[in-house]
């Protein structure tokens, strides 16, 4: 009879655990998910159509003088808009964190909503609210003061990082909020017994600890509106302005270019990855942000009447992101003709019932919304608590490297992601392009690093002394997962269930490419429905959305906490 050594019999019986099996599945299923499409699209930038070492690519996309300038206008763009979110979100931060301004919950609210709301659809309203001909503040202008034109143009250089900035503000504010929160009054006391006013204490003493947290979430806007195809899609194209977006997407056209596509984006990569570098080098430095720690006493400033003009300044920017399209949408969704203003005799249902039971196509793309959300929420938060666990708790070989693949999708923008699935996925042996699971295997590379981090800070927190006593009296790994993990992070995996349903909703620029007739979403739909001039029933796609999304949202506000979609870990 044979005997076999320790270390045989050790390997065995590590094969023979299903643990193993799954975490070593996840980890096959990391490498087609992220590795594969990134190195495919690094591989087809330096190659022919054919599979030739070239340069050729690169000198055809780059090489080219208006190829340059729209690379230099979304660097110009990126500046523009992170100048406005920064004037947008840090007062907002402000207000809400350090003062006794009135209303600060509904402040709060205010950025949550406008969060939750598509910048297409942020897009599209201000199209129908600052249009240079129809739009219904010049002509509302053109009534009161008789002027034979109205003074607003969105479609401007200005007018398009005003909106983009509109709809990406609350990242400052989230990320400037949290770090005033950590910021304990003891040390605005003490410069307050020196002699220092409240507002000299804040510009000196407060402002100061949390710049880092500031310039970390600028630069993260920055990154987002170089990167974003969207709104540029329905303002920067018509404004005749290129940027580095659209120029992508013209490769796309007849005859495909998808080598000079892979070839232009190599430089937003590299940018993009420069970037979060030194994001993530400020944002080790914040521990010296909360000096006090988190039991520091910390009381608003009473900043006297000054609290009423952040109040007013509040509620204007809750007028402009969210309060005033979401009016001008619900009221071009009950409109026979939008252009035609508000009267009794232009109201009409139709639009709504023409989406339900008549228009298959936006019916259908509402339905695939929801339906590719939902499938990637699910996906996110099962494979991120596994990956979370696994990693955390040291079960797979590399977990330092399993983790860096997880989350190595933040690196890489929406849309140049979606060129390396198009060439990773769209032809054979895969042959998936324009089919549903295409579209929800680019969400979920997407977005997993967002379940990935919410389940490795709720796995940190727990203490293993459980799951030790699980494994003692004969658990597996899966079940100590299963039955002991995952319910004590319920909250923590609803929350991030919610945050990526919703930000799939809203997600254009990963799908743009890669949908079909069949599989077309609500935020691809919007680019054509705005083409026809169809704004109508563009306008009450978008309110059902906002509804469904709405919905959503409250039952995660319910389940999971107030803050969980503004909250940073």
């Amino acid at each position: 009879m044979a005997l076999h050594p320790p270390a045989v019999r050790r390997a065995a019986g590590r094969l023979g655990d299903p643990s193993v099996w799954l975490f070593g599945a996840l980890i096959v299923v990391l490498v087609l998910l992220v590795a594969n499409p990134i190195l495919r699209l690094v591989w087809d930038s330096f190659h022919t159509a054919d599979g030739q070492w070239s340069l050729q690519s690169y000198v055809q996309a780059l090489g080219r003088g208006r190829h340059l300038q729209a690379l230099l206008n979304s660097l110009y763009l990126g500046v523009a808009v992170t100048a406005i979110a920064l004037a947008l979100g840090v007062p907002l931060a402000l207000a809400v964190s350090r003062t006794n301004m009135p209303g600060r919950g509904f402040t709060h609210l205010s950025v949550l909503a406008a969060f939750v709301m598509p910048n297409f659809l942020g897009a599209i309203a201000w199209i129908l609210l600052a249009g240079p001909n129809a739009g219904w503040l010049n002509r509302l202008v053109v009534e009161l003061t008789g002027v034979l034109k109205g003074p607003f143009n969105i479609f401007s250089f200005w007018g398009l990082a005003f909106v983009i900035a509109l709809y990406t503000y609350p990242l400052i504010y989230v990320f400037t909020k949290s770090a005033l929160d950590l910021v304990s009054t003891e040390l605005e006391d003490a410069a307050s017994i020196h002699g220092a006013g409240k507002f000299q204490t804040m510009a000196r003493v407060t402002l100061p600890l949390v710049l880092p947290s500031i310039i970390g979430a600028a630069i993260l806007i920055f990154l987002e509106a170089i990167a974003l195809y969207g709104t540029p899609a329905l303002i920067a194209i018509p404004a005749r302005i290129n940027l580095a977006t659209t120029q992508i997407v013209s490769f796309f056209q007849y005859p495909l270019q998808v080598e000079q596509a892979a070839a232009f984006s190599m430089p937003i990569l590299l940018l993009t990855i420069v970037m979060l570098m030194l994001q993530r080098r400020l944002l080790a430095r914040r521990g010296y942000v909360s000096v006090s720690g988190k039991g520091g006493e910390r009381r608003p400033f009473d900043i006297g009447w000054w609290k009423w003009l952040l109040l007013a300044y509040s509620g204007l920017v809750a007028l402009l992101s969210v309060v005033m399209p979401l009016a001008i949408l619900l009221l071009a969704s009950v409109s026979k003709a939008w252009g035609k203003g508000l009267a009794l005799d232009n109201l009409t249902w139709d639009n709504f019932y023409g989406i339900f039971f008549e228009q298959l196509t936006v019916r259908s793309a509402i339905v695939n919304t929801v339906l590719y959300s939902g499938a990637t929420a699910l996906v996110c938060v099962g494979m991120g608590i596994c990956i979370a666990y696994a990693t955390q708790r040291r079960i797979t070989p590399f977990p330092v490297l399993v983790q860096f693949l997880a989350l190595a999708p933040v690196a890489v923008p929406g849309l140049i992601l979606a060129i390396g699935l198009y060439a990773a996925y769209a032809g054979p042996p895969f042959s998936l392009y324009g089919m549903g699971v295409l579209i929800v295997i680019a969400f979920t590379t997407r977005f997993l690093p967002i379940a990935v981090a919410a389940s490795s800070a709720g796995v940190r927190a727990l203490n293993p002394e459980l799951e030790e006593a699980v494994r003692i009296l004969g658990g597996s790994r899966i079940t100590v997962l299963t039955r002991v993990v995952a319910p004590l992070l319920k909250k923590t995996l609803l929350g991030a269930f919610v945050l990526v349903f919703v930000i799939c909703t809203k997600e254009l620029s990963t799908a743009v490419f890669l949908t079909g007739p069949g599989s077309r979403v609500v935020s691809v739909l919007t680019l054509d429905l705005s083409e026809q001039g169809n704004y109508e029933t563009l306008a009450a796609m978008g309110v059902v959305l906002v509804v469904i999304v709405t919905v959503v949202v409250a039952i995660g506000m319910k389940l999971a906490g107030r803050d969980f979609m503004l909250r940073r870990g």
